[in-house]
């Protein structure tokens, strides 16, 4: 029988946050070297396989040069020609994210690639962005459905729920009412009697939300959420004004079901590759849950 939830959030919080791209840690002459190698062989090739007419240039006559040649690139990217060629042959000038940008879109990188060039260009690549039309892959819900009768949960770096399983929903109670994981957590008293160790996992838990934070201090969603929780959760406000930072939680999570008793998970959160604002929280459980963990799930499929 799962737990159900009184409390709602009106909408899933999904305003594009980004990280600024701060330069890389210091490195060795050598080092250095072999990554401004690296970026003059990178750029050639990528300028090598975008033909004129990709980009709607229009070219007359034969060319020696596969590809765009360099002062093309720099028109595309609205740099000077002196400038593109001293990035390509890796010469130590200051770069900026928006003229990177301004690059990649020229050579019609990929996003992977475009992170890839950050590197080499010696500055931390952005967060990739998340936007409105970001959807939960098929891939990723099959993973989700195949970690049944375990707990799975899938969330963005704001801690806003993107997909759960049939497990996640008789075990925690989770519906299409709730939108965000540390909010529940807080507010809803309902769930906080779950957790067999609320005032003890609690601290951990703002601490880990504040180290996803701190990846996009120019998002003024996390501002936002802060905010509205501190408002109705005091609890939150005085663990918030500690300045706590942590990583993920990994722990063992112990929860009073109503109709099952205690169960208790081991909990792991990963990051998903292709989307590293997304991350997947997977509970395992330990000796003496399992049995009981899926008779609940069966018999209460959500």
């Amino acid at each position: 029988m799962p737990v159900t939830f009184a409390w709602k959030m009106e909408s899933v919080l999904t305003i594009t946050r980004r990280r600024l791209p701060w330069r890389m840690t210091r490195e060795s002459p050598e080092a250095r070297q072999r990554r401004r190698e690296q970026l003059r062989d990178f750029l050639r090739a990528c300028r090598a396989r975008v033909a004129p007419g990709d980009v709607g240039m229009v070219t007359a006559g034969r060319r020696r040069t596969p590809g765009l040649r360099r002062e093309e690139v720099a028109v595309l990217a609205g740099v000077g020609v002196s400038w593109y060629t001293w990035l390509e042959q890796g010469r130590d000038i200051n770069v900026s994210a928006e003229v990177l940008d301004a690059v990649g879109r020229a050579l019609r990188l990929t996003e992977p690639e475009r992170a890839h060039l950050y590197l080499l260009a010696g500055l931390n690549p952005p967060r990739a962005a998340e936007g409105p039309g970001a959807e939960v892959t098929p891939e990723l819900r099959r993973l989700l459905d195949a970690w049944t009768p375990r707990p799975a949960i899938l969330r963005d770096s704001r801690w806003n729920l993107l997909a759960v399983n049939e497990a996640t929903r008789a075990v925690f109670g989770y519906d299409d009412l709730d939108h965000n994981c540390l909010v529940s957590f807080f507010t809803n008293a309902r769930y906080r009697g779950m957790h067999v160790q609320w005032d003890a996992v609690a601290p951990a838990v703002v601490a880990a939300f504040r180290a996803d934070a701190g990846h996009a201090p120019g998002d003024p969603e996390f501002g936002r959420l802060v905010d509205d929780l501190s408002s109705v959760s005091p609890e939150f406000a005085e663990l918030w004004a500690r300045h706590q930072v942590g990583a993920p939680v990994q722990a063992v999570k112990a929860v009073r079901h109503p109709a099952a008793g205690d169960l208790f998970f081991e909990m792991t959160t990963l990051t998903v590759a292709d989307r590293p604002d997304w991350h997947l929280e997977l509970y395992n459980p330990l000796p003496g849950t399992g049995d009981r963990l899926a008779k609940v799930v069966v018999s209460d499929p959500g």
